[in-house]
């Protein structure tokens, strides 16, 4: 199994952060592999495979090096750079991969190949057209989707920061992706393939999550930044919440009854306007009425209030059917 050796100080600086040029990526990853992780991830894929595919199709070279790339155990690192932790946008970010070095770039692919470098992929400019199609797939398939993306990794950190407060990084780390977990002893299993330890103590440690469901992966700048990015958890990533009973959605109106059907599991009011597209004006004054009819109630962990339905609410949800 892979693992970093880190100290108290690092972990204790880690941060959750956004990046649009991860969130690319994994969009990416999604197009190539052709396969969804969940219904809303399906529809997107019908929408934009079809072009993704065509516009590959008539660039052989570009194709090449996304295959390879993209190898069975390990992505070539220029396609990538770890998020600096600031506020960057897409072209900020982007950027970074089309001033990556060729000779670094061959050299990364060759490790993702595991074996020598296609002749077709012999030449200087693959850090260029690999930022091209990053770009055209942020264009095409990620920016018209953003807002409400950012929405929905917004409040899957509030939900991972809450579950820090409250059962530690044992409990948040062990959620993260499958095989990655906390071992004790300072030690942090990032996947199970078996790679040399890395000390990482003293660099900045960051967790960067995405919406595609079955993609991600680690990256670094040697001895200076580190990244562990990870799928953001699942209810947050559909697209639409579970369907409320008609007799609830009477009884309390259909919107109301959507935030407490919801709160089966606590949940924050920037997670309930991510995930039921509702204003925050609206979410709050249902959560108003909610708490006075005593249906939820809501709790203070860390910097977050959490909301989740009380014994009442529970019954009633159950009575109607939800």
């Amino acid at each position: 199994m892979g693992w970093w050796q880190v100290n108290a100080d690092t972990l204790a600086g880690s941060r959750f952060v956004l990046s649009p040029l991860t969130e690319t990526f994994a969009a990416l990853k999604v197009l190539h592999a052709g396969a969804a992780g969940h219904p809303g991830e399906q529809a997107w894929l019908d929408a934009h495979l079809p072009a993704y595919r065509e516009r590959l199709a008539a660039d052989p070279v570009t194709a090449l090096l996304i295959r390879s790339g993209l190898g069975k155990e390990w992505i070539a690192d220029f396609l990538t750079p770890t998020p600096t932790g600031e506020d960057e946008d897409f072209g900020t970010e982007v950027a970074r991969v089309r001033e990556a070095s060729p000779v670094e770039a061959r050299a990364h692919l060759v490790l993702s190949l595991r074996g020598p470098l296609p002749a077709l992929l012999d030449r200087d400019d693959l850090p260029q057209r690999a930022a091209d199609l990053l770009e055209y797939v942020w264009t095409d398939a990620v920016r018209p989707y953003w807002a409400r993306r950012r929405r929905v990794l917004e409040a899957d950190i509030v939900a991972r920061t809450a579950q820090l407060s409250q059962g530690g990084w044992a409990a948040a780390l062990d959620a993260l992706r499958p095989g990655t977990r906390w071992l004790g002893d300072n030690r942090l299993q990032i996947n199970l393939h078996e790679y040399p330890p890395r000390e990482i103590s003293g660099a900045q440690l960051l967790f960067v999550p995405v919406t595609a469901q079955r993609h991600g992966w680690v990256s670094w700048d040697e001895g200076h930044r580190y990244a562990v990015v990870y799928p953001c958890s699942g209810v947050l990533a559909q697209p639409e919440p579970d369907a409320v009973p008609e007799s609830l959605g009477a009884l309390l109106g259909p919107a109301r009854a959507a935030v407490l059907v919801l709160l089966e599991s606590p949940m924050s009011t920037s997670q309930l306007v991510a995930v039921t597209g509702q204003g925050l004006g609206s979410v709050g004054r249902h959560l108003r009425v909610l708490l006075d009819a005593r249906l939820v109630q809501r709790r203070r962990a860390g910097r977050s209030v959490l909301y989740s339905r009380t014994a009442a609410g529970e019954v009633l949800v159950k009575a109607q059917g939800g």
